[in-house]
């Protein structure tokens, strides 16, 4: 059996992916009208740069270097002219000097590398024709806060201290971390609800909306239940079915061992909600475009607030469970279901606290229980007492939530 050097089946490939890059640019100037103008770099061209580009490398990398310098001044002569003709565009010079690298890349990291680049480039040359329709929706003041929150959670988190706070028995490093995950999670949720799906069902906007908060989404549904009362009821039910697959998530993350004691009385939950909101689903009319919530969940503002609840439950759940034990934890569930039951929640998966697995188990479903009671009150005064059907199935859900929680769960 013959012997092929690696040399020449490098050298083949690094033909072969500068050849197929030089059409793929090609391709994109025909997507962009822009075939007949003059341009550096035709196919056969960016073959030759990749081959040349192996060969210097193989050889010297003094000649590697003077290679691209001589490249660089070709082109610079190039764009001279080009700037006449008010073109300033360089995404042909950027490729030129990636198709050059893939000699030093190869050599280097192996096949993997080139490799991984010629797929982002052809990824990002057919990135404008896909994600257009996108972008044409996009509020630009999103990219301000999406920035400033990675700015926090890139920069800042790194940096913060890992020693544990007195009491609460948990570092600045992970309040904020949880800040992170919870916020990920909701935004997510936005845009997909946003941008990715184009037909903002009602349905939908349950489904997405219960990810991100069922509270606020209930609200919103419920403000427009003269639109399509039907539907409405649908996508509330489903909201706060969503709200139990979220808290499971949030249990996987944070705490595995009660998540795996929550798995059946969620699912079982989420099920019938799903159920009773697609059975009212399709017994309605469809078509009618369904409310968003359009406020950004990385504001920085609730992020903050977030952080300062997340240590704030903390300190009142370490607080009942020294002093009243589980009967003042279960009462405490109960209370704080009428609030934002996600700091409360997380709280109670990170807390140290002289409790069981089935103790905070226990104490994740009564506060959900009791924070389907506000919402089956919301759906009646923010519907003028329209959404009544909503209310009554959300009332059932939370009451057998809360019996359901009663019953001891294994941990």
């Amino acid at each position: 059996m013959g012997y092929i050097p690696p040399d020449l089946l490098n050298f083949l490939y690094i033909t072969v992916l500068a050849f197929l890059v030089g059409l793929e640019l090609r391709a994109y100037r025909y997507y962009k009208g822009a075939q007949k103008r003059i341009h550096i770099g035709s196919t056969r061209t960016f073959t030759f740069i990749g081959m040349l580009g192996y060969l210097l490398f193989r050889i010297d990398q003094f000649y590697y270097i003077a290679g691209f310098v001589a490249l660089c001044v070709i082109y610079a002569i190039y764009y001279f002219h080009k700037l006449h003709e008010e073109r300033a565009s360089i995404i042909s010079f950027l490729l030129i000097a990636l198709v050059y690298s893939f000699g030093p890349l190869i050599e280097r990291y192996n096949i993997w590398f080139p490799t991984l680049v010629f797929v982002l480039i052809v990824f990002t040359l057919n990135a404008n024709r896909s994600l257009k329709p996108i972008l044409g929706k996009i509020n630009m003041e999103e990219f301000e806060t999406l920035g400033k929150f990675l700015l926090l959670s890139a920069v800042i988190l790194p940096i913060l201290p890992h020693t544990k706070l007195p009491v609460i028995e948990i570092s600045p490093f992970k309040i904020w971390l949880v800040v992170v995950i919870i916020s990920a999670i909701s935004y997510a949720s936005y845009i997909f609800q946003k941008y990715i799906f184009k037909k903002k069902g009602f349905l939908i906007t349950g489904i997405f909306g219960g990810l991100y908060s069922s509270t606020a989404t209930t609200v919103v549904l419920a403000k427009k239940s003269e639109l399509a009362l039907g539907l409405v009821n649908s996508a509330i039910i489903i909201a706060t079915a969503m709200m139990y697959v979220r808290l499971l998530i949030i249990a996987a993350i944070f705490n595995h061992h009660v998540a795996y004691s929550l798995i059946l009385p969620m699912s079982l939950l989420f099920l019938i909600g799903l159920v009773v909101s697609l059975y009212m689903h399709r017994k309605e009319i469809k078509g009618v475009e369904a409310p968003i919530d359009d406020r950004n969940p990385l504001e920085l503002g609730t992020a903050f607030v977030f952080a300062l609840l997340f240590v704030l439950m903390m300190l009142l759940t370490h607080l009942v469970v020294t002093h009243y034990g589980d009967a003042g934890l279960k009462l405490l569930s109960f209370v704080i279901g009428f609030t934002d039951i996600d700091p409360f929640v997380i709280s109670l998966l990170m807390g140290k606290y002289s409790i069981t697995t089935s103790q905070i188990a226990t104490a994740i479903l009564i506060a959900s229980g009791s924070n389907d009671l506000l919402k089956a009150i919301y759906a009646l005064i923010f519907s003028k007492n329209r959404a009544k059907v909503a209310a009554l199935w959300l009332t059932l859900l939370g009451i057998l939530t809360i019996t359901i929680a009663l019953v001891p769960i294994k941990g």
